[in-house]
């Protein structure tokens, strides 16, 4: 996320937003474990907080931590949740932005815990780094969330993925030029477990798609970007018929698209920035999506 006009942080929470980095990093050293969503950003935080430039960061910091969870109910079990967390710029003088994530949770369940952990971060985070108090709270409180996610699908009738739901985004923009804004599609599509495809230049596409909650998140990381005009021309919702557990193979069936990557097509015009929309609609086509090309440019393709 981009930083607003006004928003910028002083030096003193650049150095605790840097120390407790370091330190996640030295306690977390695996990428399973801590996981930076965008170098860039850390390395623009590291500068300022060094005292190497007078710059103040452009981009906020985002990262996971995965919590594993011991299931009191079956020995050698556990559950791994993944803490989505931000710095706001003014970190850790307001406090930070967390969501967990986890298959072990419905999503009833999962919005419960959600806020819960805020209201604790709101209660407990007064100008000191919190972070660790947090992984902490998920340790000691998840259990009893996943217990019920657990009892509610062994329920008898109850067989189906509580709520679980397919999505797929059509994003539209006037356009993508900005490296930085297109690293975030890349990063933030890839820490979520998103597919699909980014078109950059004039008009800017991307689609994307995977579970509900977390097509839901990359649009809200995007969109809070600085846009001259950003829109979701299309969404698909597929709500899943499965156990719980066959979740995650549901969704990748029906994945239309690999892992997300820029696509080129033909690349014209004075700044190098149009697509051949002819050989677009080719490949939307040949991927099966063919209706969407009218609602993005309001003519038949061919």
């Amino acid at each position: 996320m981009a930083l607003s006009p006004g928003m910028a942080m002083s030096q003193e929470e650049a150095e605790a937003q840097i120390s407790e980095l370091d330190l996640l990093s030295s306690m977390f050293p695996t990428e399973e474990e801590f996981a930076m969503s965008d170098e860039l950003a850390l390395v623009e935080l590291r500068d300022y907080a060094e005292q190497r430039t007078s710059l103040t960061p452009t981009f906020n910091i985002h990262f996971t931590l995965s919590v594993k969870v011991d299931d009191p109910d079956a020995a050698n079990l556990q559950h791994v949740l993944s803490m989505h967390c931000s710095y706001p710029p003014h970190y850790p003088n307001v406090p930070p932005e967390i969501v967990v994530r986890s298959p072990s949770l419905v999503r009833s369940q999962q919005a419960q815990l959600n806020s819960d952990l805020n209201a604790f971060l709101r209660s407990g985070c007064n100008g000191d780094v919190c972070i660790l108090s947090a992984n902490e709270w998920v340790k000691d409180h998840a259990t009893p969330y996943i217990n019920t996610a657990s009892s509610t699908d062994n329920q008898p009738g109850t067989v189906t993925s509580e709520e679980a739901v397919f999505t797929r985004l059509w994003i539209y923009s006037h356009h993508i030029y900005n490296k930085h804004k297109r690293k975030h599609i890349l990063d933030w599509s890839k820490e979520l477990g998103l597919s699909g495809f980014s078109m950059p230049g004039k008009p800017g596409i991307v689609c994307v798609e995977g579970a509900q909650e977390a097509c839901e998140e990359f649009w809200s990381r995007l969109r809070k970007l600085t846009w001259r005009r950003i829109l979701i021309k299309h969404k698909e919702d597929i709500q899943l018929s499965c156990p719980a557990s066959d979740t995650h193979t549901s969704i990748q069936k029906l994945r239309k698209f690999p892992a997300l990557e820029e696509m080129a097509f033909d690349v014209h015009g004075a700044r190098g920035n149009h697509m051949d929309l002819g050989q677009l609609y080719q490949f939307l086509q040949e991927k099966g999506c063919a209706e969407v090309f009218p609602m993005y440019f309001g003519i038949e393709g061919r």
